[in-house]
């Protein structure tokens, strides 16, 4: 059985505290409370953690950026919170992008759906070779 690497825990704790702060200690207004943490990759070195995060409350462009800068300008307090958790001897540092892939998705779905339905009432549509259609 392979081990998991030590930035794989470290991303796991790191996306795990980072949704309690955003939770329950965040209070800038602009923040709002429905922030999502969907994914954190960590550096090999452990110096940096990009933070993926999507909002509900975030609909325009404008306030997908806005939302970006306030958090990596709160980039301080989250590394500070973090710190008080664990007993590494160092904290990464982290850095808050805005995960599109969560609101594309559904709309890939549609597309692909949209594409095999066409293709099944085309005339020399046959399905999988597989017997399925």
């Amino acid at each position: 059985m392979q081990a998991v690497s030590r930035d794989l825990k470290v991303a796991d704790f790191v996306r795990d505290e980072v949704a309690r702060i955003l939770q329950f200690e965040m209070r800038d207004p602009r923040v709002g409370s429905f922030v999502s943490v969907n994914d954190v990759k960590v550096s090999k070195d452990l110096s940096y953690a990009e933070i993926y995060v999507s909002s509900l409350q975030a609909t325009t462009e404008q306030e997908r950026v806005e939302l970006i800068a306030v958090l990596n300008k709160a980039a301080g307090f989250f590394r500070s919170s973090l710190a008080k958790r664990h007993t590494m001897r160092t904290t990464p540092a982290p850095r808050f992008h805005y995960d599109e892939l969560v609101e594309s998705g559904p709309r890939l779905e549609k597309l692909i759906s949209d594409a095999v339905s066409k293709d099944k009432q085309n005339p020399g549509y046959e399905g999988d070779k597989d017997g399925q259609a």
